[in-house]
């Protein structure tokens, strides 16, 4: 586990940080465990702890979704996506920051580092959900996507990147999955996963980048 003054330290070091949304500032791992066995017992499919959706979460979801048993010869995964993603719309005020977060985002503001969210969420509600926790004014960039599916976010990755104009170790991205550690290798950011989002200690620590409990203490 990295120290915090180390951790602080690494952050100085960049010109930009790109935060991932759902699962790293948003905080909605339950609400997404409870909504996925709403729609795996009424299929008499076997629903998950927390424990265990953390283990076999994924994106893109399709490949989650089939993982926990959902047959896409009957059904479509457009249909059931779409299910899911209603309810999610429904409940997501439910959820709030994680712990410490704001303030987070606030002191690397104070630093005089740029900000950015790059997000698999849909683009027009992942700016509605950035306005309604008070964040837009810390970020530059809000780059989500043009559809409610999650199947990855790299090319938006690469054009924000074009984007920003920096160089390779001057952009640090700050992840809850391995997929943000893909995307971040992929585009030549640096990568800082958390372990109290959508994936486990133990998966994330595959990557072999820098790993935390979470972000509460990094400035403390």
């Amino acid at each position: 586990m990295l120290c915090d003054k180390f951790a602080v330290a690494m952050i100085e070091n960049y010109k930009h940080i790109i935060w991932d949304w759902n699962g790293t500032i948003f905080n909605d791992v339950e609400l997404c465990v409870d909504l996925i066995n709403e729609l795996l017992e009424p299929r008499g499919l076997k629903t998950v702890t927390l424990a265990e959706y953390k283990n076999v979460f994924t994106i893109p979801v399709r490949d989650y979704y089939a993982e926990l048993g959902f047959d896409f010869s009957k059904e479509s995964f457009e249909v059931v996506g779409k299910q899911w993603m209603d309810e999610y719309e429904r409940c997501k005020f439910e959820c709030a920051l994680h712990d410490g977060v704001d303030n987070v985002i606030k002191k690397i503001n104070n630093m005089g580092i740029g900000q950015s969210i790059l997000s698999a969420y849909t683009q027009h509600t992942l700016e509605e959900m950035v306005e309604q926790f008070g964040l837009t004014k810390y970020f530059s960039h809000l780059v989500g996507l043009d559809n409610i599916y999650a199947a990855g976010k790299l090319h938006l990755g690469k054009d924000l990147m074009k984007r920003l104009g920096n160089g390779r170790g001057e952009t640090l991205l700050i992840g809850d999955t391995l997929h943000d550690y893909e995307v971040a290798s992929e585009i030549g950011a640096d990568c800082l996963l958390i372990a109290n989002g959508h994936q486990s200690r133990e998966k994330l620590e595959t990557s072999r980048t820098v790993v935390l409990d979470n972000l509460e203490g990094l400035f403390s």
